[in-house]
């Protein structure tokens, strides 16, 4: 298999994941996350294959860390955090995991390409993909201790990445 088709399985993967997450999550924020985590994952799917396509593409930057934190505020205002999913922890964890591997796998793939297209969208990707991981790593803060997590507002050091 070739690393276009090995990422462009990644990332359905990654998509179906995240929906099979968000399908078993009551918390509307969280599960509003999780949808946007799955279309990230989607939209570099199409991106990877008008890149193999050798169409012209752009990857377009998804605010994620943003709108995470503006649901992470609305959690926080109306203390929506009763029903986060805290029996899916190992699920967050497998999830950032998974996404730690695809930036290791997008950096590894960018450097060894030699065409400077190929290795400028495996860069770009590479880094929504460590987004994605700092993100989980906050809702795994997050769903492992809702009230601290949110009294303490540690979903303001999303502005950090």
């Amino acid at each position: 298999m070739n690393a276009f088709d090995l990422a462009m399985q990644i990332e359905k993967d990654g998509e179906a994941y995240y929906r099979q997450l968000a399908a078993k999550t009551t918390n509307a924020g969280m599960r509003e996350v999780l949808g946007q985590l799955a279309a990230d994952e989607a939209k570099h799917f199409l991106v990877l294959q008008k890149l193999k396509e050798s169409s012209k593409v752009e990857l377009e930057s998804t605010p994620i860390l943003s709108m995470a934190k503006s649901i992470f505020h609305k959690l926080r205002e109306e203390k929506n955090w009763d029903d986060l999913p805290t029996t899916q922890i190992d699920l967050y964890r497998k999830a950032k995991e998974i996404e730690s591997q695809s930036f290791r796998f997008y950096m590894e793939k960018a450097r060894e390409s030699t065409d400077p297209r190929v290795q400028k969208m495996f860069f770009l990707i590479a880094e929504e993909e460590k987004r994605h991981e700092f993100l989980l790593e906050h809702v795994l803060e997050l769903v492992s201790r809702p009230q601290t997590w949110m009294e303490n507002a540690e979903f303001n050091h999303l502005d950090q990445y």
